[in-house]
């Protein structure tokens, strides 16, 4: 299986600093390894989800899904203004795994059950359902879960270590900060057990009332948007139904 992956390299004395007042996580942990992050809107809803890495001549190389690469790199560029960077697609490809990790080798951040990442001439997978991870562990994929209308933290993102609350200013951060510390979440992804199958965006319903929205599903398993207030007992999405354990250990 091969990746629907872009890779950019930003390079320039001002490339760590531009994206360090745009992204949601902090741009010089690269230093450290990969980093997940994301884009958003001032008003704090989802853009663009990426990863960035320190490539081997102090360039920055960002990674990201195919379809969202173009709009992205707008957005980019329309921030730039007079900052000295530059933006190139790059010729890397991007390969992936779960077993031993290649020379070159980076951990994904936003889960031990992911595996590692390599930058390099391949886009190959070692044959990883990458499904199944993503909805056993609740890791949600851009033009699924990541849509328009998804505030970061609902879909998960701080356990995902792909915001961080002491960077300082960055866009959208105001919003996100205050659903941080001020606000209980609502409403959320998580993963539910699923009897049946059901379209992605089905609407879950509790009875006569909407609980939520169905994603991704593999086997028994399912990713959902629910609203934790009405997400009890048993849920049906069409003729599927759900449960979510809302005492998780």
């Amino acid at each position: 299986m091969t990746s629907s992956r872009k890779i950019y390299r930003l390079t320039g004395p001002d490339a760590r600093s531009f994206l360090q007042g745009l992204v949601t996580n902090d741009v010089e942990k690269i230093d450290q390894g990969l980093v997940y992050t994301a884009l958003l809107t001032p008003q704090g809803k989802f853009l663009a989800d990426f990863f960035l890495s320190a490539d081997t001549d102090g360039g920055i190389l960002l990674d990201i899904d195919a379809t969202s690469a173009e709009a992205t790199l707008k957005r980019l560029t329309m921030y730039r203004l007079r900052a000295d960077v530059t933006i190139e697609e790059s010729p890397l490809k991007v390969a992936r795994g779960t077993g031993d990790m290649p020379e070159g080798g980076l951990i994904d951040p936003r889960h031990p059950a992911l595996g590692w990442r390599l930058y390099g001439d391949t886009d190959q997978s070692d044959g990883t359902d990458w499904t199944a991870l993503r909805v056993a562990h609740c890791i949600p994929e851009t033009g699924i879960e990541l849509t328009p209308d998804t505030f970061i933290l609902e879909a998960g993102f701080e356990t995902l270590n792909g915001v961080d609350f002491r960077k300082g200013c960055y866009v959208g951060q105001e919003v996100t900060a205050r659903m941080k510390h001020k606000t209980e979440l609502r409403k959320g992804l998580k993963t539910v057990e699923i009897t049946g199958q059901a379209p992605i965006g089905s609407d879950i319903r509790a009875g006569e009332k909407t609980a939520g929205t169905l994603y991704s599903q593999s086997g028994s398993k399912a990713i959902a948007y629910l609203r934790f207030d009405r997400a009890r007992g048993v849920l049906k999405a069409e003729t599927a139904e759900l449960r979510w354990n809302t005492n998780p250990d």
